[in-house]
């Protein structure tokens, strides 16, 4: 089967539209039109069904459109090793985490890769879903529980708890409460528990709500929780990871945590010598053991 004609119905799918195809194609409507009657032609079926709004895949131009996805992407990540070179690191690379664990942890740290990498090219995406690194809708990824999907490469970072945290105006208007029943007489910040989080933040997110409050701010990310404590809101449940880069906001209660939560980053095996992902592992690594130093302090 003709690549360039796949290459030009997987656009095509992807677009709905022969015009938006071509245009990222570089080609002209009508060259793309050839191509795509040609390629139906050569299956004796017929993969759009065409209509004033567009184009809308039949059921046999689905099935194609999955296994051009899957070679468009080995395509893909063949280019992206070829290209790597010997002696430089340049490129895109996606990497997805978490919107707490990127925002808080992974994006302030990136400038010292950049400094070693300028023309790397990095994709963040942030988000709770855990997106499917084999199928490449990322390069790396760093999350909150070991990865279950085949044919990875994994490696454990760190560990992660969460503790409470207070500005210490707030604790110097409000005082330091010395147990959790204390806690009642304070405003409690923390995710809503209907929020997609780690089972070790939502136990105790719970614990803490066992008794009732005066008062209570529920935000959807770690990032919102952080701000609203950094602004003297109340006491915070936050990853022990911000202790290090926000220094003026205090521990709260420090033998009150939750369970472990393990850190682990993960790559597709076919990417193991990708000179963009080891750069970026070994950065990760490197920021982790400086970080665990610091800690120990």
């Amino acid at each position: 089967m003709d690549w360039d004609k796949l290459r030009v119905f997987y656009a095509v799918a992807e677009a709905g539209s022969l015009t938006r195809a071509g245009d990222i194609l570089h080609l002209s409507q009508s060259a793309v039109s050839r191509q795509i009657t040609a390629l139906e032609e050569s299956l004796d079926t017929i993969l759009f069904h065409r209509h004033a709004r567009g184009l809308i895949l039949t059921e046999q131009g689905e099935l194609l459109l999955d296994t051009t996805s899957i070679i468009s992407k080995e395509i893909d990540a063949a280019s992206a090793r070829i290209r790597d070179s010997e002696d430089e690191v340049f490129g895109e690379l996606k990497v997805t985490t978490t919107t707490a664990f990127g925002t808080l942890w992974l994006a302030p740290r990136l400038s010292r890769l950049y400094e070693i990498y300028p023309n790397l090219k990095i994709d963040l995406m942030l988000e709770e879903r855990v997106l499917d690194l084999p199928m490449r809708q990322a390069d790396v990824a760093i999350r909150m529980k070991e990865p279950s999907q085949a044919d990875l490469v994994r490696r454990r970072l760190m560990s992660v708890t969460m503790r409470l945290f207070a500005s210490n105006e707030y604790l110097e208007k409000n005082g330091i409460p010395q147990s959790l029943n204390e806690l009642t007489n304070h405003r409690i910040i923390s995710q809503n528990v209907d929020t997609p989080q780690t089972g070790a933040g939502l136990e105790l997110i719970r614990k803490l709500f066992a008794s009732e409050h005066e008062s209570h701010l529920t935000v959807n990310n770690y990032f919102g929780v952080l701000q609203s404590v950094i602004h003297n809101l109340g006491i915070g449940v936050l990853p022990d990871y911000v202790e290090e880069d926000f220094p003026y906001i205090k521990r709260v209660l420090p033998d009150t945590r939750s369970s472990e939560v393990p850190v682990y980053l993960a790559y597709p095996e076919e990417l193991r010598h990708s000179k963009r992902v080891t750069a970026f592992r070994d950065f990760v690594v490197e920021e982790v053991v400086a970080f665990r130093k610091s800690q120990k302090k």
